[in-house]
């Protein structure tokens, strides 16, 4: 599938399976077993951005809004029953569904998602907001009335409506939130379909259906269970039907064992992934300090040639630049090319490589890269790593757990990591947050400063003529390139198999959206 297509094609239901948008008469009852492979290390959507998080939490929270199922990426209402847009694009109403029930039974009204979009746009001490730069175009938050939510920008965010469907932005009780505003790092009060019941370390995660969830007739299911288990012990269990599903994704081999091992009772689909994986120099840290030496190393990648080798046997699989190749503000492929680490004559990449490092003094490089110990993160820690044996450079792979990787990532207790980007939406605000300053974007882990860059963000952030828009986003990428802080590395291709008892689920581009699961049923075990 060539680049520009990618974003454009719509998910590929393979085994000859109806899709989940056919019209079927649901179900009630039962309890979806699913597998999922790394522990959990807070519960609080705000502070987080891993599916470990999100596909546990996501069946008891509501959003604001949401992106509408099976018809992705067109936004609906969740908690919101209607929404309206100033003239000048600088106010957003909301009026919310009245009697929305928490599951302790207290009301939500218009104070709690007050409360909740505050602690994301400027967290109490001590709290980590990980999206804290979606929101630095929020002047004030009104509540007229207890259903009403006026958001007063600053100035234009023409991205503004997907930070309200954003799946990380949960809405939480204001009066727990005031009793202990860190009350969502070990505890679970929502609105959604479903009730916590409980969480075992190592084993499982539990909710059960919520009675007066404001969806009525929702959920279909009983409940849930969240199985934490390795991707060896998820292949087997899906095969021999102990759990239904695995939301996140397999490598193409894996799913041909499990397409033949299910055979009839296997539904397979398959979509390009919004997501990456990228290179993360520590720009305190010298050598890395020397943009010579970061872009040195990113011009020893071969991307293209590891789009070919490492597409067959893994996630990872598409060559794309700060965006994802095909939607609507990404790189061409010819623009790709002219970008540093990027071009397809490697040899001559490799030999301006090593000129770079010997100008910067550092022939003899060595270093350690920090690392994930799942897929695919494993075999893009061995390709790069050989990526750069090939221009002298010796390096040491350290694979960590999930809770020491993240807090190695966030301390800065790292020379060089292989970090991902999850992105629920295709647009630049959202999409290059990795590659803005630090001290912008709670996402950018690799310490550096660049007012240049930080600049270019927001003139384009605000720019409502796509064709400028483009302009600036072009120019935005040259630079983050150019400088390397962080690079890209390879884009995933999602492909989710499911036990074919699991109907309306919806596929995306995105494995942190639709796992509320309150659509969700399940047809008799064959």
């Amino acid at each position: 599938m060539r680049a520009r297509t990618l974003l454009a094609a719509g998910a590929v239901v393979l085994a000859g399976i109806v899709p989940a948008a056919a019209q079927e008469t649901p179900v009630r009852g039962g309890t979806l077993n699913f597998s999922i492979a790394a522990e959990p290390p807070t519960y609080d959507c705000h502070a987080s951005s891993t599916f470990a998080v999100i596909q546990r939490v996501a069946p008891h929270y509501s959003t604001v809004l949401k992106y509408e199922p099976h018809k992705y990426p067109n936004v609906v209402g969740d908690l919101a029953q209607s929404w309206t847009i100033s003239p000048d694009n600088l106010a957003y109403t909301v009026k919310l569904h009245p009697n929305v029930q928490f599951h302790d039974g207290s009301i939500l009204t218009s104070s709690d998602v007050k409360a909740s979009y505050e602690r994301i746009a400027n967290p109490p001490a001590g709290i980590n907001s990980a999206r804290r730069d979606s929101m630095v175009k929020l002047a004030s938050i009104e509540t007229p009335d207890p259903l009403t939510v006026v958001f007063r920008l600053k100035e234009v965010d023409v991205a503004f409506l997907n930070n309200l469907a954003s799946p990380w932005n949960c809405i939480y009780s204001a009066a727990k939130l005031k009793e202990n505003p860190d009350f969502p790092a070990r505890n679970v009060l929502g609105t959604g379909p479903f009730k916590f019941t409980g969480h075992v370390a190592g084993s499982h995660w539990t909710g059960e259906r919520f009675e007066n969830y404001f969806r009525k007739g929702h959920p279909y299911l009983d409940g849930f269970r969240a199985i934490t288990m390795s991707t060896s012990a998820t292949l087997n269990a899906l095969a021999g039907k102990q759990v239904d599903a695995e939301f996140r994704g397999f490598s193409p081999p894996e799913r041909d064992r499990l397409v033949r091992d299910l055979g009839k009772d296997a539904q397979v689909f398959e979509e390009p992934w919004l997501l990456h994986m990228l290179v993360t120099f520590n720009n305190e840290k010298p050598p890395f300090n020397d943009a010579r030496v970061r872009r040195a190393l990113s011009l020893a990648i071969d991307r293209w040639g590891g789009s070919a080798s490492l597409g067959r046997i893994s996630l990872l699989r598409n060559v794309g630049g700060i965006l994802p190749p095909g939607s609507p503000y990404a790189a061409t492929e010819e623009e790709l090319v002219k970008l540093p680490g990027f071009g397809k004559d490697m040899a001559a990449n490799r030999a301006e490589a090593r000129r770079l490092l010997k100008e910067a003094g550092q022939e003899n490089l060595s270093f350690t890269l920090a690392n994930r110990t799942i897929a695919p993160y494993t075999a893009n820690g061995i390709f790069l790593i050989d990526q750069w044996r090939q221009i002298g450079v010796k390096v040491d792979h350290q694979q960590l757990e999930l809770a020491a990787y993240f807090s190695s990532m966030s301390s800065g207790n790292y020379e060089v990591i292989v970090d991902s980007f999850t992105d629920y939406s295709p647009d630049p605000n959202t999409g290059v947050i990795k590659y803005i300053s630090t001290d912008r974007s709670p996402q950018a882990f690799s310490r550096h400063t660049d007012r240049k860059l930080d600049e270019l963000f927001d003139l384009q952030a605000k720019t409502t003529d796509k064709v400028e828009r483009r302009k600036l986003v072009r120019q935005l990428e040259a630079r983050a390139m150019e400088q390397a802080y962080a690079v890209p590395f390879l884009y995933w291709h999602r492909i989710v198999v499911l036990n074919k008892r699991v109907h309306g689920w919806s596929m995306s581009p995105f494995h942190m959206i639709y796992q509320d699961l309150g659509d969700v049923w399940l047809s008799p075990a064959s």
